[in-house]
Order: structure tokens, then C-alpha cells, then sequence
């Protein structure tokens, strides 16, 4: 097993405890809710949504995979870090065990924030992840944040 690690950053003009809340705390919730086409439902199935918790993504058809389980390992309120781990689901394949992100958001000067987030791929047997075999996943990824931020400039009482 080995493991491949990436980052990526961005900044945000929305606010960082706004956009934590509504990208990791209210998730579940506000992701089906924008993404309907994508997402059936996001069920936590173990835990109250905290640390040790377990969500269950669940994708329609019009996506490539059926469902993703993610383990809550760290939810820090107050600091605005998550870290949580890709556990099961048809996108680890046969080629990852699992994938462990780290997103935290931070404040700028201009009232906004830059979110960074690490994904840390734990591959099985001798396969080696390439970046570009991620690309896709990492444009996901981004699509669902640029989707959350024009939901949020849209409607600025939301969460505030």
C-alpha cells in the first residue's frame, strides 16, 4: 500500500464560517438540495454527525457510481477544520483502500477566506495514483463548491 497526497487551494468571497457551515456542517442537507440531478440524498447513518459519524452519499443515475461512504475524523467548529475519510463506495475502486481529506478554511483580509484541502489516496497492492487520474474527481469536487458559493452570494442570509 502506498499513499499519494495532493493539495489544492482557493479563495472564496464568502465569508469562512459561513461556507464551513454550509459545506460541512449543513451538508447533508444543502448539497441534495442544489445538486438534485447528482445527489439523491446524503444520510448520516452512524453517529450524530460528528467525529466517528458516517455519511452515506447516495448518487442518481446519471452519475457514474451508486453511493460513497465518508467516516467524520475530525470536526473542529471553532477552527473550521474537517478531516474525514472515503471508507467505501464503487469510486475507491479496486485500486484505493481509501482516501483521507483535510479541508480547512481560513479568514482573508477582504472578508473572505482560501479553503485548502489535502487528499491523501491509500492505494492498494502497487498501484501508483497519478494527478491526472484524479482531475476529474478534484473538477467534482470544485463544481460542488462553485455551486455552494453562488447559492450563498445569491442569498446572503443563508447561514450568516
Amino acid at each position: 500500500m502506498g499513499v499519494t497526497s495532493f493539495t489544492q487551494e482557493f479563495t472564496c468571497p464568502i465569508a469562512a464560517a459561513r461556507i464551513f457551515r454550509a459545506l460541512i456542517i449543513e451538508s447533508n442537507t444543502l448539497i441534495p438540495k442544489l445538486l438534485p440531478q447528482f445527489i439523491k440524498s446524503v444520510d448520516v447513518i452512524q453517529g450524530d454527525g460528528g467525529a466517528g459519524s458516517i455519511e452515506q452519499v447516495n448518487f442518481t443515475e446519471a452519475t457514474h457510481f451508486k453511493y460513497v461512504k465518508h467516516r467524520i475524523d475530525e470536526l473542529d467548529k471553532e477552527n473550521l477544520i474537517c478531516k474525514y475519510t472515503m471508507i467505501e463506495g464503487d469510486a475507491l475502486g479496486d485500486k484505493l483502500e481509501c482516501v483521507a481529506y483535510e479541508v480547512k478554511f481560513e479568514t482573508i483580509s477582504d472578508g473572505g477566506c482560501t479553503c485548502k484541502m489535502t487528499s491523501n489516496y491509500h492505494t492498494l497492492g502497487e498501484f501508483e495514483i497519478k494527478e491526472e487520474e484524479i482531475k476529474a474527481g478534484k473538477d467534482k469536487a470544485m463544481g460542488i463548491y462553485k455551486v455552494v458559493e453562488a447559492y450563498l452570494l445569491e442569498n446572503p442570509t443563508v447561514y450568516a
